[in-house]
């Protein structure tokens, strides 16, 4: 039976690795990458760097790498959700294909996912995909990694929620819709359009962090009023260098200011 490993690689910084991740790296026979085009070849070359940095034999495994299928980022409302899932069936594809064509039936293949899988990641749902359709057999486990999230917070020395409150983890597409309520620290994921622009004029602190564990990172942090035109700057500056940019940020209401349920 064929054996896959989901492995989390963390935010970028290979050390961040846990070591039952690097015993996942070194059993492996075939690391399957995803390119998603010219613009985003360091985060290939990231993922190669960490196994260069972590398995001795470089003759040991062999790396497969196909071109990640494009996603219509402008469905909204409605459109969103079957875009997503026309995407992920796009991907489930090449999965199928990859898994099928380059993995020895007793071999063992690995997907390096960008901090941790179970946190707004896409392959889970989709090797269970693969398996449902029945074309190709395959059994597989799951490393947890650090998340950009976890990382964050401690590039910003803070915690990620306060005593006997809650916190809660979101998209810039649903924080648009309002602050969540009940809620005072709010991390926000996978914002393209700068949400946290329409809280600028209330009592809330953010801590932002763009490339986080890279050579790259970006951190800023203050009261969104006074860190959110720098945030803008840098961040605008550093897609224009790179092409690309992963930030993530925690919005912190201030306690006393909280308003009235």
């Amino acid at each position: 039976m064929r054996k896959i490993h989901v492995i989390g690689i963390g935010a970028g910084d290979p050390e961040q690795l846990t070591l039952q991740a690097v015993r996942a790296l070194r059993s492996t026979d075939v690391f399957f990458l995803l390119d998603k085009g010219e613009a985003k070849d360091d985060l290939t070359r990231l993922r190669r760097d960490m196994l260069d940095a972590h398995i001795p034999d470089p003759g040991s495994y062999r790396v497969v790498e196909a071109r990640d299928p494009e996603r219509d980022r402008t469905a909204g409302g409605a459109a969103y959700s079957p875009a997503v899932g026309d995407w992920r069936s796009a991907r489930a594809d090449i999965y199928e294909r990859l898994i099928a064509e380059e993995l020895g039936e007793d071999e063992s293949g690995a997907f390096l996912v960008w901090g941790d899988p179970a946190l707004y990641d896409s392959t889970l749902g989709i090797l269970e995909e693969v398996r449902e359709r029945g074309g190709v057999g395959f059994e597989y486990d799951v490393v947890p990694g650090i998340s950009s999230v976890s990382a964050l917070v401690a590039r910003h020395r803070t915690g990620l929620n306060r005593v006997a409150r809650p916190v809660q983890i979101t998209t810039g597409r649903r924080l648009s819709e309002g602050f969540p309520q009940n809620v005072d620290d709010v991390v926000v994921m996978l914002d393209a359009h700068q949400t946290f622009r329409q809280y600028a004029e209330e009592d809330i602190d953010i801590y932002w962090g763009a490339y986080i564990g890279t050579p790259d990172e970006i951190l800023v942090s203050g009261p969104i009023g006074e860190a959110g035109p720098r945030i803008e700057r840098l961040r605008a500056e550093a897609r224009e260098r790179k092409g690309w940019i992963m930030d993530t940020y925690l919005l912190r209401r201030r306690p006393e200011r909280r308003p009235e349920a």
